[in-house]
This record gives C-alpha cells, sequence and structure tokens, in this order.
C-alpha cells in the first residue's frame, strides 16, 4: 500500500460536515484539523494495484463543500 496525505480546504462553515462525510467512507487512516490554508489533512494507503488519482476521485473527491486539495505522494521512509 502507499500512503499519500491529502489536504482539504472547505466552504467555509462546511469544515465539521466534510470532515463526517470523509470518515464515513472509511478510506482514511487519520484525518486531523488543521490551521493555515487547508481546514483538514488526511493520511490515507491506497492499494498497491490502484491509481492514486482514481482512487481518490471516486472514493473522497465528490463530497460536497470541498473546494480545493492538496495531494502529497509519499516515497521509501528513512
Amino acid at each position: 500500500m502507499r500512503c499519500v496525505f491529502v489536504q482539504f480546504r472547505c466552504t467555509p462553515g462546511q469544515t465539521y460536515r466534510v470532515a463526517d462525510a470523509i470518515f464515513e467512507r472509511e478510506v482514511v487512516s487519520e484525518l486531523y484539523s488543521t490551521s493555515g490554508d487547508f481546514d483538514l489533512i488526511a493520511k490515507i494507503y491506497i492499494p498497491d494495484e490502484a491509481d492514486v488519482g482514481h482512487y481518490l476521485n471516486d472514493k473522497l473527491f465528490d463530497i460536497p463543500g470541498i473546494v480545493r486539495t492538496l495531494t502529497t505522494m509519499t516515497f521509501r521512509a528513512f
């Protein structure tokens, strides 16, 4: 499995609703609220055989209230 981090910017006033919807999808390992340019950050493990873009698009990015996302790919741990 490949680990990615996805940051979410939400429509103002919708962060808790978006967080609940993300959590209900049962695809994130960890989900946190954050300060700064984005409202939430999720740690997600993508199956090796899955295309990262398609997986995230199909599993998460259709949630209403998400304005923008930023996906950070990870590589070998040190």
